[in-house]
């Protein structure tokens, strides 16, 4: 394997989260040769100090890496830039990245996938990001190991400076590439919603670093590399996120498994294609279902 690519990881305010996003990532069979960039933003409120000093004392705690940088904004500039500009800082220095948050546990052999897909893919220009999550699919044993797909997943990922280059921040300039057929394709037939986010992204209704870094590779007939069974479990869909709610429709076991099959033909994998629209279309199950949500929903904000 050649030269590990440094790991970001971006934290902000839940202690809990970040620690055992650190125990799992420490837990990596490459952890201790791969070095860790630790991105700490700052409080956005007086109500947010607390807990952000909290979590800047448990990561200058962190051991277990090749080497450990922390880097502690003095303003808090949000994570859409703060993961845009470190993403950009480190992909210019080492010419990849392996992107993490602090809610997300990682498979033991993440870091062993991520460095093997960053190597092997090096120099294919199609392939664009690299992504660990993946959703509950039903037929995922079925699937290969791993496959290309369209869409770029954001819980767990990793890039090359070739790729991030093309990343288009400016919503404005993305949406005027987009005809009916494009909306359609992107947004997985409607079964997904990502057309519905760009969206709220150009009217303020969210902040999404990750819809713009889909389009931008959509836009140039890009692929995204994925593992049929999810690397990566997202703990922080219990409503203690800045953009997340309570919910388990993403809700994964992790493979314990290492991969070991990459696919050699860069084309999307039809099957994959048609399990995950298979998935977003019945997602939120039946109405039923939609509606236990809703009020469990409203009283989850009711007692915040």
């Amino acid at each position: 394997m050649q030269h590990l690519a440094p790991i970001a990881l971006f934290v902000y305010n839940r202690p809990e989260h970040t620690r055992r996003t650190l125990a799992y990532l420490k837990s990596n069979q490459l952890a201790d040769e791969s070095r860790l960039y630790i991105f700490s933003d700052a409080a956005k409120t007086p109500a947010d100090v607390t807990n952000v000093e909290e979590v800047r004392t448990l990561i200058k705690q962190a051991e277990g890496f090749k080497s450990i940088k922390i880097i502690e904004r003095k303003e808090n500039i949000g994570l859409a830039n703060s993961i845009i500009a470190g993403v950009s800082q480190l992909v210019n220095q080492y010419g990849k990245v392996i992107v993490f948050e602090d809610d997300l546990l990682a498979s033991p052999y993440t870091l062993t996938y991520f460095n093997q897909a960053l190597d092997k893919y090096a120099n294919q220009d199609k392939v664009m990001h690299v992504g660990a999550y993946m959703f509950p699919l039903q037929d995922a044993a079925t699937l290969p190991q791993t496959f290309f797909f369209r869409a770029a997943t954001s819980w767990g990922w990793a890039t090359w400076d070739r790729a991030w280059k093309y990343f288009e921040p400016d919503v404005n300039t993305l949406i005027s590439q987009f005809d009916t057929a494009k909306i359609l394709c992107f947004s997985i037939e409607g079964n997904m919603n990502f057309w519905k986010q760009i969206q709220e992204f150009k009217n303020g209704k969210n902040n999404s670093w990750a819809i713009r870094w889909y389009a931008s590779i959509f836009l140039r007939g890009g692929l995204t590399l994925n593992p049929a069974k999810s690397l990566i479990e997202n703990i922080g869909n219990d409503g203690s996120g800045i953009h997340s709610n309570n919910e388990d429709i993403y809700q994964v076991q992790i493979s314990k498994q290492p991969v070991t099959q990459f696919p050699d033909d860069i084309v999307e994998n039809e099957t994959a294609y048609r399990s995950i629209r298979h998935f977003g279309k019945h997602r939120k199950g039946s109405l039923w279902q939609r509606g236990l949500r809703y009020f469990k929903q409203l009283q989850i904000k009711a007692f915040k």
